[in-house]
């Protein structure tokens, strides 16, 4: 259970913060792994779902929430205070697309749950206010959708456990006892976050394939909504890519129309595909489409969230934006959670921080690496029970040499945690 107080002193712009030196870490591991790097295995299977899937749509709201509230806190008084907005739930509404252009009937539910401080000093705070604004403009990435309209937004927001406040607090005051005025930044639960790097070639034509039908793609071929679903399956050297993408019927006037924009999606995503990989790909577009029985993946929005599709926070993505089930992955939602102590999101960020940089220092010598890192509730975020760095490594690599690189680059990390908050608050890290 994460709903805890965490509280961090800041400047109302933040920086990032260096913990106080501490005694070099036992809790780093780095070992090397003898196994298959996924890049050379048979078979692998990848997901991403794109920014219009209601789990990401949930994703999303949830950490444009968290943020809004972070500006408002350090707005107010210099520091981010404790909330935590990982509980949002997407209701789908009910539609009647057809070509030429359909209607709403029922409008989309968008639930906005977790817990903030929402007094201080007896002064109450906006907390709602802000929170249905920032899902407000957050929605506005999707052009079609009517947001006055064809969305509820509901704002449950409360106040955390006063058990769990009142426990951490004694945390606090234990640690500023010790002499830690200034460092106080404990791990609000017991949790771990997980990464790995580099991408596989999969992995990277997955994640750009939706990108590009969402980004450069959309230029042309407004006839796409925003609601893509990219899954690939690899197998030696032939990948099989299967994309859902909901078409926006006010654009599409009949099926004719609708098979030449599936046409050339087709085209320019393979064309694309071709920037990341050599190898071969097969590409399948909305399979569920029947012509025969007038059934076609139309919608009024560009959402399947507008017919009954509902969306949650964390069902999707990890933090790298993907799903990878041959890979480390971590259950914990990074969206929403608050970016200063509660290691849902920082650990799974800086996991990622930390594979990525071994893996581009070690020049060719470390194929992959996967990170770990566990906490203890209560323990300070840069001290955690434990950093796992498993290494893949190239044939003739000096194991021992890259043992202590890697070692070096996780401790660093972990001394300046408080970068993930700096990052996180201005909008420069993705989570989902």
């Amino acid at each position: 259970m994460a709903k805890v107080s965490s509280k961090v002193k800041a400047s109302a712009k933040p920086v990032a913060r260096k913990v106080a030196p501490k005694k070099p870490s036992k809790n780093i591991v780095v070992e090397s792994i003898l196994s298959t790097p996924l890049a050379q295995q048979k078979v692998e299977l990848v997901e991403r779902k794109g920014i219009g899937h209601p789990d990401s749509i949930s994703d999303g709201i949830a950490e444009a929430v968290s943020r809004a509230l972070c500006k408002m806190y350090l707005e107010r008084y210099g520091e981010i205070l404790h909330h935590n907005t990982d509980q949002n739930e997407i209701v789908g509404g009910q539609s009647a697309p057809k070509f030429g252009g359909g209607k709403m009937l029922e409008p989309i539910y968008i639930l906005l749950s977790g817990r903030a401080i929402t007094q201080v000093n007896g002064e109450r705070l906006p907390f709602s206010t802000v929170a249905i604004t920032a899902a407000k403009e957050y929605l506005t990435r999707f052009p079609n959708l009517d947001i006055e309209n064809d969305v509820i937004v509901d704002c449950k927001i409360g106040k955390g456990s006063f058990d769990l406040i009142k426990n951490f607090e004694a945390l606090e005051d234990r640690c500023k006892m010790e002499g830690h005025e200034n460092n106080c930044l404990l791990a609000n639960d017991t949790s771990f976050g997980c990464s790995y790097a580099p991408y596989s070639e999969t992995e990277l034509v997955c994640l750009e394939t939706e990108k590009y039908v969402n980004g450069a793609m959309k230029k042309k071929l407004k006839e796409t909504g925003e609601d893509v679903k990219v899954m690939c399956s690899r197998r030696d050297k032939k990948i099989t890519m299967t994309i859902a993408c909901a078409m926006v019927d006010r654009y599409i006037p009949d099926a004719d129309h609708y098979a030449s924009v599936l046409k050339e999606m087709k085209e320019r995503v393979l064309d694309n595909a071709t920037k990341y990989t050599d190898y071969d790909v097969e590409l399948d577009i909305n399979h569920a489409d029947n012509p025969a029985t007038g059934n076609f993946y139309l919608t009024v929005t560009g959402l399947s969230a507008e017919n009954g599709d509902d969306g949650s926070v964390g069902r999707g993505n990890r933090m790298n934006g993907l799903i990878t089930p041959y890979r480390p992955m971590s259950m914990e939602a990074s969206a929403g959670k608050n970016p200063v102590t509660h290691v849902g999101k920082m650990y799974n960020i800086l996991a990622n921080w930390i594979a990525n940089d071994i893996v581009k220092k070690s020049n060719g010598n470390i194929l992959e690496a996967n990170v770990r890192i566990l906490s203890q509730i209560g323990r300070h975020i840069s001290d955690p029970e434990t950093c796992s760095v498993q290494l893949f490594m190239a044939p003739g690599a000096d194991f021992k040499k890259w043992q202590k690189e890697a070692y070096a680059i996780s401790d660093e990390w972990l001394e300046n945690i408080g970068k993930v908050t700096e990052k996180v608050v201005k909008g420069q890290v993705t989570v989902f």
